[in-house]
């Protein structure tokens, strides 16, 4: 049958399984939402206020979900407005195919209204990109696109079209097409030497990162650190991959990590990475981290083998297989004196008195919702303390950007992730500088009434900066002070959704539990000290062993 090239791309999508794409129109796309118009019954489109909150609604989409995300956008600063999304997207191994149109073929390379090269803008942040020139292409290239993002490591595909290639008319034929794609060599990875490492060490430690929910490896994690009894430390991508609430879990490890999870790694003869890449904000000083232990790395990417730390033995391959063959060669162990000793290592963190605290608001509403909640944060202060206080159980539950860092990118997520999940809980918790920057997306939230509690944490600053320049810059507090002159509850209300102002914790609860009953799209302003902060912190480029307490 003859389809334009718009309709074409439709089909394509059909055949991948999606149903749900986010975006925001304009000229050079008029003719795919044109043809849209007509796959109504096909397609949820989620109509965002910027494409930047387009594709970070695309991301939390795919983070929660497992799904490859979609997001559509313009020419021009439609397309430059997706850069930051698809960045963080591919930092932190998202699975997206955003869809960008671009000038006719005919007005490329001449400064036409709204062009960019936008392929060669996202060149170093995709995993792969085209540019259609052909309408024939279009089916393999949509097939080739989908299983780069989804495979291996996954990350963002970018697509761009012409608008004269979404007009052209084409004869479409409905059948399988093969993705074409080089997945490397399919070789069986010995895991004796792995287990023999396991095996004779006194004082091992299992580093998990974001690749152990990506190979869904949670299953083969818990009976390696069961068997063996070796504590677990997370990366922030990590968080929910092993259940906080077990006796092995001894949370986030780095900058941020409690004295337990940094002391253990420094004093252990063994470290099992999973799934990670020993990013800075992990390791510290590099020649310091664990520098009496060997180090096991397991990760599908090899590329990420020894680029940040030296390693004694390293598996590549899908990490759900490898561990899967590894535990049943691993010995039982009760491995007592070394897991005392961490226990040992357990410090209290000081807090402000007769204020509303960030522990407590996240405390708090951890006991007041189920396993099941899905989380988004911004990033900063109010990240850190998520990271530390919530006590995430399942994979799939904590979304946040780990590798770019993109204040913005939770009000987007928690969009993406309640429209995957309609009848689960979604908290967003932001801090008052990262809620500025998109909260706009409110809107969002207002028009298909999504049932998403923002949690906003007040300080009035920059807080994240702010601490940085008390503990290294001495108090020079340069362009942190926010000032008050926003008010939130006002802000909420002219979106249509629920505002509440609260200062203690008896208040607090109070509008959680109203907005968790009443299941509507509800903002808590929480007004919380400009001097509370996160701790412990250790100092940039210091040991991770090297902590500040308070």
């Amino acid at each position: 049958m003859k389809c334009s090239g718009a309709e074409v791309l439709l089909q394509c999508l059909k055949k991948q399984g999606v149903d749900t794409i986010f975006g925001y129109p304009g000229g050079a796309v008029i003719p795919l939402y044109d043809a849209l118009y007509d796959y109504r019954d096909s397609f949820f489109h989620v109509l965002t206020c910027h494409e930047q909150g387009a594709v970070h609604a695309a991301d939390g989409y795919a983070r929660a979900s497992g799904k490859v995300g979609v997001c559509f956008a313009t020419s021009g600063p439609g397309a430059t407005n997706t850069v930051t999304g698809i960045a963080t997207a591919y930092a932190d191994s998202v699975p997206l195919v955003v869809i960008t149109g671009q000038v006719a073929s005919s007005l490329l390379g001449r400064d036409s209204f709204q062009e960019v090269d936008i392929t060669g803008i996202t060149l170093p942040i995709t995993k792969h990109s085209y540019m259609v020139r052909n309408v024939e292409k279009l089916p393999e290239i949509v097939a080739e696109a989908f299983e780069i993002a989804a495979s291996g490591r996954p990350g963002p595909v970018l697509i761009d079209i012409p608008k004269d290639v979404f007009m052209t008319q084409v004869e479409y034929r409905d059948e399988p097409v093969a993705a074409e794609v080089f997945q490397g060599e399919d070789k069986e990875i010995d895991i004796t030497e792995a287990a023999e490492y396991i095996n004779q060490a006194q004082r091992p430690v299992i580093y998990g990162g974001g690749g152990i929910i990506l190979s869904k490896a949670y299953e083969e994690l818990l009976r390696l650190s069961e068997d063996g009894s070796i504590p677990v430390v997370n990366t922030l991508m990590g968080l929910g991959s092993f259940p906080r609430n077990h006796p092995l879990s001894l949370g986030m490890v780095g900058m941020h990590g409690f004295p337990e999870a940094n002391l253990a790694v420094t004093h252990s003869d063994l470290v099992i990475a999973i799934g990670a890449r020993f990013s800075d904000r992990v390791i510290g000083a590099v020649d310091q981290f664990a520098p009496k232990a060997k180090v096991i790395h397991i990760d599908a990417d090899k590329v990420e083998i020894g680029k940040n730390k030296e390693v004694h033995l390293s598996l590549v391959g899908d990490v759900k297989n490898i561990l899967k063959a590894l535990v049943g060669k691993i010995e039982k162990k009760s491995r007592s004196q070394w897991l005392a000793e961490v226990e040992g290592w357990k410090r209290p963190i000081a807090y402000p008195k007769d204020t509303l605290t960030a522990k407590e608001i996240i405390t708090k509403a951890n006991q007041m919702t189920g396993p099941d909640t899905i989380v988004t944060t911004e990033v900063g202060q109010h990240q850190m303390w998520t990271a530390q206080y919530w006590q995430f159980q399942k994979p799939r539950t904590f979304l946040s950007s780990g590798g770019l860092g993109t204040m913005g990118y939770g009000l987007g997520a928690a969009i993406g992730a309640q429209i995957a999940y309609p009848d689960q809980r979604v908290l967003h918790m932001a801090g008052d500088g990262s809620f500025r920057m998109n909260c706009n997306e409110l809107a969002t939230v207002a028009k298909y009434n999504l049932p998403i509690i923002t949690i906003l944490f007040n300080n009035g600053v920059l807080g994240m900066v702010r601490q940085w320049q008390m503990h290294f810059c001495n108090e020079r507090y340069s362009e942190t002070y926010l000032a008050n002159t926003v008010d939130y509850i006002k802000l909420a209300d002219a979106y249509g959704i629920r505002g509440i102002r609260v200062e203690n914790i008896g208040d607090f609860e109070k509008a959680l539990q109203e907005a968790l009953s009443e299941r509507r799209p509800t903002l808590i302003e929480c007004v919380i000290s400009k001097d509370e902060h996160v701790y412990p912190i250790v100092p940039p480029g210091k040991p991770i062993h090297d902590y500040i307490l308070e």
